[in-house]
């Protein structure tokens, strides 16, 4: 293992789980209740809890390359990201879902510039992606609006979940777009009614 892996273990077990150990307790006692499914992409300048000040139990977190949500397919096959969806709409009973897709994205990024055929499953995995592509070039105005319009897809997708679907028109889930912007440390949230990614704060109630 490497040694800088088992140095912060150390430190969780010595200097941080001190800190949380009865809130630990409680979840273990009473079972997480997060209130947010967090679907984030894999990357690891993205750290959730830390964007979002959170702690132990608040979040519930599906992350996968590029941020993306494929489509509701009951089909018996082997499905992540859409189990992880299920499980937090249906079982944690969560009221917000948080699409969160970032600058400087390599699946984005990726779309100009395919992977090789030793690469199936990626290949296969951007295709989730594929309508946000904005031109051929990949310059960085092009590559950040197609970041934008890829969170604005895989949002939309996640209203072929019929469970997702019924509980929005209930009133019940509420759905949001988020493009982490890494080197500004902001956050641009997803106006459905503007069709565009503003400030926190200056989005439409």
């Amino acid at each position: 293992m490497p040694r800088h892996l088992i140095e912060g273990l150390q430190r969780f077990r010595r200097e941080t789980f001190p800190r949380y150990r009865d809130h630990y307790r409680r979840l273990v006692e009473e079972g997480q209740k997060p209130s947010v499914l967090f679907i984030g992409c894999a990357d690891s300048r993205v750290v959730p809890d830390l964007l979002t000040d959170t702690g132990p139990g608040e979040l519930f977190l599906v992350r996968n390359v590029g941020a993306f949500v494929p489509p509701f397919e009951p089909d018996g096959a082997f499905h992540g990201t859409a189990a992880g969806i299920e499980f937090a709409v249906l079982n944690l009973q969560v009221t917000d879902i948080v699409v969160c897709g970032h600058s400087h994205c390599g699946a984005v990024r990726a779309l100009y510039d395919p992977p090789g055929p030793d690469s199936p499953h990626l290949a296969r995995w951007l295709e989730l992606a594929r309508a946000a592509r904005v031109g051929d070039a990949p310059d960085e105005d092009a590559l950040r609006r197609a970041e934008q319009r890829s969170i604005a897809l895989q949002v939309a997708r996640l209203m072929t979940y019929p469970f997702v679907a019924d509980r929005v028109a209930a009133g019940t889930l509420s759905l949001h777009g988020w493009h982490y912007i890494i080197e500004d440390g902001r956050v641009l949230v997803l106006d459905v009614g503007r069709e565009a990614f503003v400030p926190v704060g200056d989005e439409a109630p």
